[in-house]
């Protein structure tokens, strides 16, 4: 007995060195990485980009950007600023740390953390909603369609407005399951029919990690995506939660009087309420290149178009993410418009080159950026921009 007790003594003490090692480890190369993230974001006006300078202030004076940008080339901050207002009414001037409602940029990062699922084994692509939530009233619809937007759901935004009972008090994405299961609205089109574009898809998606993960989606996010990718200023907020967004940052529609009040439909996340700043969403880029979030193999899958027809012969969308292909360019990223916000995220695989515009004035100016992507020699993200045969036809 004595020596049975001293092998399961020494068996344990093994166990709980190896345990305390694995653990430093970890937390050693967290505070490596933490100061690899430090460096990265060093960066001084005095070697800001001048053309891309020039080509911001003019997008700020002459079309209305108001918001905050950054660019960078091959892993270095080349240009960084803030152009006017976080809040007009009380004439609070934007930091650069400032957060912004992400809106559709948000989609992902939601694709990220459900790849992270998918990677680990604990989720399939195509697996159905139903096996998650037996009382969803859909058949055939899997994650992979939800990814993709090929679900043929219609919108809740368009259909919740008069089902919900307490305007004051946001919605979570369980009681958007729950009105769906309920009501039962007409789909657009039959799974897997089309590509159609809507927010239920990713707030399904937000719903599903929550179910699988055990955690509430801003958890998850926090511990599984933001954290590891350096992302400090990074945190889902839902209204559900906060009878006011903790964030400075206030949207504005068009002008300046009109400040957008945010509402019920500022509860459901997912396709939406992930709040972040121009800096985070550079390390997010960073953390996906080294791989340490979800591996290459992945991130090729979600960058590839997985929709029969492509717009304009040049762009698709695949994994929560719009791309652009046009011979050997390759260009994935989102854009964002919600409540007063509106944003772009790019990342030029090819080329190594981030641009974050995050803007809360919602006005067309993120659609004038051509000469910036020339100045940066690549190629224009601008649907608008190409004829039907994929070919550039300008402004």
């Amino acid at each position: 007995m004595l020596r049975r007790f001293l092998q399961l003594s020494f068996f344990s003490l093994i166990v709980f060195i190896a345990c305390n090692s694995a653990e430093e480890k970890r937390e050693q190369k967290a505070k490596e990485q933490a100061i690899t993230d430090s460096i990265r974001l060093l960066y001084n006006p005095k070697d800001a980009h001048k053309e891309i300078d020039a080509f911001m202030q003019k997008l700020h004076k002459k079309s209305g950007f108001n918001g905050n940008v950054l660019v960078a080339k091959k892993g270095k901050i080349i240009y960084e600023n803030t152009l006017g207002w976080a809040d007009y009414l009380r004439k609070d001037s934007l930091k650069i740390e400032s957060q912004f409602e992400l809106a559709s940029v948000s989609k992902p990062l939601t694709a990220t953390g459900v790849l992270l699922l998918v990677q680990e084994g604990k989720i399939k692509l195509d697996q159905e909603v139903k096996e998650f939530f037996p009382d969803f009233p859909y058949d055939g619809i899997t994650i992979r369609m939800l990814l993709t937007h090929r679900s043929g759901l219609v919108n809740y935004v368009y259909f919740t407005d008069n089902l919900w009972p307490d305007k004051k008090k946001g919605m979570t994405n369980t009681d958007v399951m729950k009105i769906l299961a309920e009501h039962k609205p007409s789909p657009y089109a039959k799974p897997d029919a089309r590509f159609h574009y809507n927010n239920s898809n990713f707030m399904i998606l937000a719903a599903i990690i929550e179910k699988v993960s055990g955690q509430s989606f801003t958890v998850f996010m926090r511990e599984k995506v933001f954290k590891p990718a350096g992302m400090k200023n990074t945190h889902v907020y839902s209204k559900a939660d906060y009878e006011k967004i903790p964030t400075d940052v206030v949207g504005h529609d068009k002008v300046w009087r009109r400040s957008v009040v945010q509402n019920f439909h500022d509860g459901p996340v997912g396709d939406k309420g992930i709040y972040s700043t121009v800096e985070d969403l550079f390390l997010f880029d960073r953390a996906m290149r080294e791989e340490r979030l979800i591996n290459q193999a992945w991130q090729d899958s979600a960058y590839t178009p997985h929709n029969d027809k492509s717009i304009k012969g040049v762009f698709n969308y695949g994994f929560g993410w719009r791309t652009f292909e046009q011979g050997k360019e390759h260009v994935v990223y989102h854009t964002g418009w919600w409540h007063g916000f509106k944003n772009l995220y790019i990342r030029d695989l090819k080329n190594d080159v981030t641009i974050v515009l995050l803007s809360n004035m919602a006005n067309g100016s993120l659609t004038h950026l051509d000469d910036l992507y020339k100045i940066l020699d690549m190629p224009v993200i601008r649907q608008g921009a190409y004829n039907g045969s994929g070919d550039y036809v300008g402004e």
